[in-house]
C-alpha cells in the first residue's frame, strides 16, 4: 500500500471517530460517577498492546513508505527555507543515536538536558535520545542559570546539549556539554558534526520497554515550586496515537502546519517533536514567536494549521489588520495552554470567519491532552467549552467538600485517566501522592463541570498557579524570593487579569517598620532572579497579609482587593 493510499480518505474512515451509543449524551455513568468519551479511535489507531516498544521505534514505524520519504517533507526553517525530508530525518536520528551511544557513551537511564530554543534538529535530538534509552529533561533557554543549574541537578543530568547562546548558563555546573550547532571559534563538540561523522548503520538495539522513562519535563503542578513530570514511552505512544488520529479526523495528506509553539513545553513536544512525524505531515518551523514573522511564514508556505495559545489569537485580532499579510491558506487554528475568553473567540470568528477555532486542554500530566473539539461547528454551538473527552480518556467531577462524584451541570474539581498520564513526579512522592490517587487518577486542580453533551467547561483554578502567556507562574516561588529581601516583612502573589497576556503575576507586600521601598526597587529585585515570564508586573503594599486561622493566605481576598483597585481607577 502506497503512502497516499495509506491516508483514511474512505468515508468509514473518517467516522470512526462517532460517538458511542449511550442513554446520557454527556457520556456519564451514575453508577461509577464516571464520565466516558463519546469518541472511538477505530481500528486504525489503537494503542500497541507490546511491551518492548520505544517512543523513536514507533514513530520511524510511521514514517512514510521509502519510496516517498525522499520526497516527502517533514520540516522547513522558516527563516532560511532549509528542508528536512523523512528519509533524511531518519538518517540523522539514527546517525545521533550512534553518536551518543558509540561515541559519547550515553547508556540508557541517563538524563540528557537540552537547552535550545525551537531549531530543525529538535525533533532529532528528541527522537535520538528517545531511541537509546537515555531521558530527556528540556528546558526553557530563558530560563536564569540559577533555574537551569537547579534542574540540571535536579534531573541528575549526565549530559548537556546547549544551543551555543545559552552556553554560559551550564558551564559551571560541570556536566559535559554538546552544543547544538558548528561554532568555529568553540572546542566543544557539536550535534551537527556528530551526526556528519557518525554512521546511521550503526544505529544502537537498546532494550526498551514502554514503561522505561521516556522524558522529565519541568511543571509547577499544582501547587509550590517547579517539579519534574515523569513520562514514559507508552504515555509518548498513547499521544502520539491520539494526535494521529485528530490530524487524521479534521486534516488533509497535505496540509501545512506552523510551529512556533516551543518544543521545551509538552504542547510543542507531544505535537511537533514528535506527533505529527508519525502523520506524514509536513511542519514549518519558526525558532521563536514573532507576530509579522509568523503572518510571513503563512502566506509564503501556505500554511493551514496553526496551533497556537490565547495571546497569538488576541495578537492577530488586535494587530492584523494593520499588517499586510494573506492568510487566505490558514482554515483552523488551534488554542491550548490557557483559557481562552467567549469575547475573544467571538472577536476572532468575527474577523476571519473561514478559519476554525478550536479549544483544547490538557497539562503537562497528561501529555498535554484531555479534551478537543472534533467539528467547528461543535465549537460554535459551544462557547466557552474546551471540547469533549477524547478518546482512552475517563473523567470525574469531585465535590471538593465532600469528595462525591458530581453529575452534569455541577462544578468541582476536574480528574482525568488515560495512558497518557504521568509516572508521577521525580524524587517527590509526596507530591506525586497529591496528584495521583492509587487507582491513577490525576487531580488536575481545575474547577469545572461538564454538560449534558459531555462538552467540558473550566470555571477557575483550584490551584494557585498564575496563567502568563501559556506559562505557569507559582506563586510560592516568587513569594519565597520576595521574603528573602531585607525590607519584605511579608508577601503574597496573586494573579492580576490582563488582556494581552492573561494574567500577571502582582505581589502584596508588607513594609518593615520605617522602610520606603518602592515598587520598582520590588519590581527590579524580583526581575534579577527570575526567567522574564516569571517577573512581578504589579506591587501593591499593604499593612497585613489576610490568613485563615492556619496561615494559609486568603488569596481571594487580595484578588477582590486588586479587582475594587481596578474599577476605583476607572
Amino acid at each position: 500500500m502506497s503512502f497516499e493510499e495509506s491516508w483514511p480518505t474512505a468515508i468509514e474512515e473518517r467516522t470512526s471517530n462517532v460517538e458511542r451509543p449511550s442513554s446520557d449524551r454527556s457520556g456519564f455513568d451514575p453508577n461509577t460517577g464516571i464520565y466516558h468519551s463519546l469518541l472511538q479511535l477505530g481500528d486504525n489507531f489503537q494503542i500497541p498492546s507490546r511491551n518492548d516498544l520505544d517512543t523513536c521505534k514507533y514513530v520511524l514505524s510511521q514514517f512514510p513508505h521509502p519510496d516517498h520519504a525522499e520526497s516527502r517533507v517533514a520540516l522547513i526553517d522558516s527563516a532560511t527555507n532549509y528542508q528536512v525530508t523523512y528519509a533524511q530525518l531518519d538518517r540523522s536520528i539514527r546517525a545521533l543515536a550512534s553518536g551518543l551511544y558509540h561515541g559519547l557513551g550515553v547508556r540508557k537511564g541517563d538524563v540528557v538536558f537540552v537547552l535550545s530554543p525551537n531549531l530543525i534538529l529538535y525533533p532529532t535530538i528528541c527522537l535520538a535520545v528517545f531511541s537509546i534509552g537515555a531521558i530527556l529533561s528540556p528546558a526553557n533557554p530563558i530560563n536564569t542559570q540559577s533555574e537551569i543549574a537547579k534542574q540540571i541537578l535536579d534531573s541528575g543530568a549526565k549530559l548537556v546539549i546547549s544551543a551555543p547562546e545559552e552556553l554560559h548558563k551550564v558551564t559551571k555546573t560541570g556536566v559535559p556539554t554538546l552544543l547544538t550547532t558548528r561554532i568555529s571559534n568553540e572546542d566543544s563538540l557539536s550535534i551537527e558534526e556528530l551526526i556528519e561523522s557518525c554512521d546511521p548503520a550503526e544505529f544502537p538495539q537498546v532494550q526498551i520497554n514502554q514503561s522505561d522513562i521516556a522524558a522529565v519535563l519541568y511543571s509547577s503542578g499544582t501547587t509550590g515550586i517547579s517539579k519534574g513530570v515523569i513520562l514514559t514511552h507508552s504515555n509518548f505512544i498513547a499521544i502520539m496515537i491520539l494526535l494521529k488520529w485528530s490530524v487524521y479526523a479534521t486534516s488533509s495528506q497535505n496540509d501545512v502546519f506552523l510551529c512556533f509553539i516551543p518544543m521545551f513545553h509538552i504542547y510543542g513536544l507531544a505535537f511537533f517533536g514528535l506527533g505529527l512525524f508519525s502523520a506524514g505531515i509536513t511542519t514549518v518551523l519558526m525558532q521563536r514567536f514573532d507576530l509579522q514573522a509568523m503572518l510571513d511564514a503563512i502566506q509564503a508556505y501556505k500554511v493551514n494549521n496553526l496551533p497556537a495559545v490565547p495571546p497569538v489569537i488576541l495578537g492577530l485580532v488586535k494587530h492584523v489588520s494593520k499588517l499586510r499579510c494573506d492568510l487566505s491558506s490558514l482554515r483552523r487554528v488551534g488554542s491550548g495552554a490557557a483559557p481562552l475568553s467567549k469575547e475573544l473567540t467571538e472577536e476572532f470568528r468575527e474577523m476571519f470567519p473561514w478559519v476554525e477555532l478550536r479549544q483544547g486542554y490538557g497539562l503537562t500530566e497528561s501529555c498535554g491532552a484531555a479534551t478537543f473539539f472534533v467539528s467547528d461547528e461543535q465549537a460554535k454551538a459551544h462557547p466557552g467549552s474546551c471540547g469533549r473527552l477524547i478518546p482512552t480518556f475517563n473523567a470525574m467531577v469531585v465535590d471538593i467538600s465532600t469528595g462525591f462524584a458530581l453529575s452534569p451541570r455541577k462544578e468541582g474539581e476536574i480528574w482525568i485517566k488515560s495512558p497518557t498520564i504521568m509516572k508521577g513526579y521525580l524524587q517527590n512522592e509526596e507530591a506525586t501522592a497529591a496528584m495521583l490517587d492509587s487507582d491513577g487518577w490525576l487531580k488536575t486542580g481545575d474547577l469545572g463541570y461538564f454538560d449534558e453533551d459531555g462538552f467540558l467547561y473550566i470555571v477557575d483554578r483550584i490551584k494557585e498557579l498564575i496563567k502568563h502567556n501559556g506559562y505557569q507562574v507559582a506563586p510560592a516561588e516568587l513569594e519565597a524570593i520576595l521574603l528573602n529581601h531585607p525590607q519584605v516583612i511579608d508577601a503574597a502573589v496573586i494573579p492580576l487579569e490582563d488582556e494581552e497576556s492573561g494574567q500577571i503575576p502582582m505581589a502584596y507586600v508588607v513594609r518593615a517598620a520605617g522602610s520606603e521601598l518602592t515598587e520598582e526597587q520590588i519590581l527590579q529585585f524580583v526581575a534579577n532572579q527570575v526567567a522574564p515570564y516569571k517577573k512581578v508586573r504589579r506591587v501593591a503594599f499593604i499593612s497585613a497579609i489576610p490568613k485563615s486561622a492556619a496561615g494559609k493566605i486568603l488569596r481571594k481576598e487580595l484578588v477582590s482587593h486588586s479587582q475594587l483597585q481596578k474599577i476605583s481607577k476607572m
